[in-house]
């Protein structure tokens, strides 16, 4: 299959973007569609074997629910559809100044002197046309192209009844009333959009690159690996890679959403999106731009609005059925007086004035434009606090938590193992023993043996070392200066006949033997990470009934961590098959319609993460594996960032059934009363019904972007 990105130019219309959605993706060679509307995108995923002009057919079917709209395919690296948004912006607000100086200049003339009727008419025609034209033309264009049934054709429509019975200043106040609420509904809109690009304002706009001995800028895509790159302070770092010279201080804020610079030097790894703050570094670029980690996290996010939520995906589907539910009820409103009274002129203008402030009422834009926005936002808000959640589905999920499931290592401990005791048995010294499992444990990189060699810290002569074998699930031989040694577990000395002494320390052992000698046991622990029981407590406080911990560890090392992080359930020694068979039955036990969480690293908990309704990853601040494993990757490594995540969703959450709450309340209310000619509902509270509604709905999802958790 293939993956088209187009953009769609001067898209104001949510209900017809929607519409434009359904079209395409109905298309027999179209596996999917999904249209961002925030983004004035659309993604068409087309099956294999179609050979088509897919922007011609795009755009005609675009054009026939917005004819002005202009299709291009996508550029990766462009601003201007914002920047035309600012004009069009702009325009707009000059029409509606001019259009409300005519409507205020007609109105005193109409009112204060006594002159000729046709002038203040003229300037209330001229008016209405300077404010509607644009609005008539695609009525027009529309009723042509077949879709008839839309905000500009109910607009027009109503408008130019108003003309016709000779209700000039009306048609003018409710065009101008009209073109206000769009303005700053579009406005409320680019602002939305304008927070969300600041918060993923992380894309690099260029690279100092040496090459024949000069530093040229150029743009990131054209770094190959292996290129050396300076980045001066105040710059940002544009492609992965490993500092050869130079040290400073990184803002890796934009990747973390952690406000602490972290230290960097000859040596160290780096990564693309951070902010150089100091020092000149010199970087030797490790991977090119569309593999570094800020080229994936703004794939990521800026793809995450095509995974729509449950209540989104609904949103969409009502408005399907809302919209041909309405236009017929419209047609009742019209016809049953008519039929029951019989024709009577003035009867049959109120009836008909009735249904179209009932369809004006009805357009369900304030939903299909507000519900998007605010997962979108919710998003982009996560991702500015390092929590990285690739679609609504997932964020809408996370929500509704019932059971939170974590791996031990890396997850809620440090993952580095590090020498806690050593027990020396008689006629040997602790540097004695640990010098013996330093030499059995030279060529391994097991982190139990690597915690031996840093605790040793003293350079090994491996040509010394012979016969090296590793014995699987014991431990390793080795001969070394003429010395047979043996380092492993107990199983290990009992197969070469050594006695071990036990010891109570809770953590890995390694037991040395020496010649057929017993040498003393090494005792090796993970440190449990300094936020994990916080973390766990504050999950617990927000209503999550029950948190496990699945490890692969021994038994008693799993418990002692479990208590020391109020987990309530531990399963250990669990290989990955039995981590998968135990989150079945955890999946089992969830509450009807509440979602199952695991928390792993990433990297070897691939099928749980994919198990769980939503797979949650220790990001290692900026982790491969991270990303691509699971629908959320906390970015710093930390646990209560999945509180935090929880938090956002859950106010996400609740702004979304607000705006539906609000949308369907007040058009409710409002279509009730036209219909029934209740309360004198006119043209105008039809307009404020409809696009005021969707003003303060989208006022209301943008208030998600700038969620600040506890």
């Amino acid at each position: 299959m293939t993956t088209k990105q187009f953009t769609l130019e001067g898209l104001h219309c949510a209900n017809c973007a929607a519409k434009i959605e359904r079209a395409v993706g109905a298309l027999p060679f179209v596996e999917s569609a999904n249209l961002i509307f925030i983004k004035h995108t659309i993604k068409i995923v087309v099956k294999d074997g179609f050979n088509g002009d897919l922007e011609t057919i795009l755009r005609d079917i675009v054009h026939k629910f917005e004819s002005h709209v202009v299709v291009s395919e996508r550029e990766t690296r462009t601003n201007h559809t914002a920047s035309a948004d600012g004009d069009s912006l702009k325009y707009k607000l000059h029409r509606i100044i001019f259009g409300a100086f005519l409507l205020a200049t007609g109105l005193i003339l109409e009112f204060l002197t006594p002159i000729e009727a046709w002038l203040y008419y003229t300037l209330f025609i001229f008016g209405y046309v300077l404010l509607g034209y644009d609005i008539l033309w695609r009525a027009v264009v529309n009723i042509r192209r077949g879709n008839i049934f839309n905000e500009n054709f109910l607009m027009s429509l109503a408008t130019i009844g108003a003309v016709i019975i000779g209700e000039y200043a009306e048609a003018l106040a409710v065009m101008l009333f009209y073109q206000t609420g769009e303005y700053f509904q579009s406005r409320a809109v680019a602002k939305s959009k304008r927070s969300i690009t600041e918060l993923m304002d992380i894309r690099p706009d260029y690279a100092n690159v040496e090459r024949g001995g000069e530093i040229i800028r150029v743009e990131p895509e054209s770094v190959k690996i292996g290129d050396v790159i300076t980045v001066k302070p105040g710059e940002k770092i544009p492609l992965d890679g490993d500092v050869i010279s130079g040290s400073s201080m990184l803002d890796t804020a934009a990747l973390t959403g952690e406000s602490i610079p972290r230290n960097t030097s000859p040596g160290d790894a780096v990564l693309s999106g951070c902010v150089n703050q100091s020092g000149l570094l010199r970087i030797k670029v490790t991977k090119t731009y569309g593999e570094s980690t800020v080229a994936k996290i703004i794939d990521l996010v800026e793809n995450a609005a095509s995974k729509k939520a449950p209540t989104e995906k609904f949103i969409t589907k009502f408005a399907k059925y809302y919209t041909p539910i309405v236009v017929a009820l419209a047609f009742v409103i019209v016809l049953i007086p008519t039929i029951f009274h019989g024709y009577f002129e003035e009867a049959f203008a109120d009836s008909l004035r009735r249904g179209l402030i009932f369809l004006v009422i009805s357009c369900p834009c304030a939903l299909v434009l507000s519900i998007p926005l605010s997962f979108f936002g919710g998003i982009g808000g996560a991702s500015r606090k390092g929590i990285l959640i690739k679609g609504g589905n997932y964020l809408e999920a996370l929500a509704n938590v019932d059971i939170a499931a974590f791996d031990k290592t890396g997850t809620l401990t440090k993952g580095i193992f590090k020498v806690t005791n050593i027990y020396p048995a008689e006629n040997f010294t602790k540097e004695g023993l640990l010098e013996a499992a330093a030499f059995a444990e030279a060529f391994s990189t097991h982190p139990i043996a690597l915690s031996i060699m840093r605790e040793h810290h003293k350079p090994i002569d491996n040509g010394k070392l012979l016969e090296y074998e590793e014995i699987a699930g014991k431990g390793v031989s080795v001969l070394a200066s003429g010395r047979r040694i043996y380092a492993g577990n107990a199983v290990l000395m009992a197969s070469v006949g050594v006695a071990v002494f036990e010891n109570q320390d809770i953590g890995s052992k390694v037991h040395v033997a020496v010649d057929g000698v017993y040498a003393g046991c090494i005792v090796i622990s993970d440190e449990l990470k300094e936020d994990s029981k916080a973390a766990i407590a504050e999950l617990k406080s927000l209503g999550i009934r029950k948190v496990v911990m699945l490890s692969g560890d021994n038994r008693t090392i799993a418990e002692k961590v479990a208590a020391e992080a109020g987990v309530d359930e531990v399963y250990a020694e669990l290989l990955p098959g039995d981590k998968v068979t135990k989150l079945e039955e955890l999946n089992r036990q969830k509450v009807s319609k509440k979602k199952l969480i695991f928390v792993g690293d990433g990297i070897n908990d691939a099928p749980v993460l994919a198990m769980a309704d939503v797979g949650i990853a220790m990001g290692g601040l900026g982790s491969d594996a991270a990303i691509e494993a699971a629908d959320v990757a906390l970015m710093t490594d930390q646990p209560h960032k999945l509180a935090d995540a929880i938090r956002i969703a859950r106010y996400t959450k609740r702004i979304v059934w607000q705006n539906i709450a609000l949308a369907l309340g007040v058009k409710g209310i409002f279509m009730f009363l036209g219909a029934f000619n209740i309360a004198g509902i006119g043209i105008w509270e039809a307009v404020f019904a409809d696009v005021g509604v969707a003003l303060i709905a989208v006022i209301n999802a943008a208030r998600v972007i700038n969620y600040k958790s506890k």
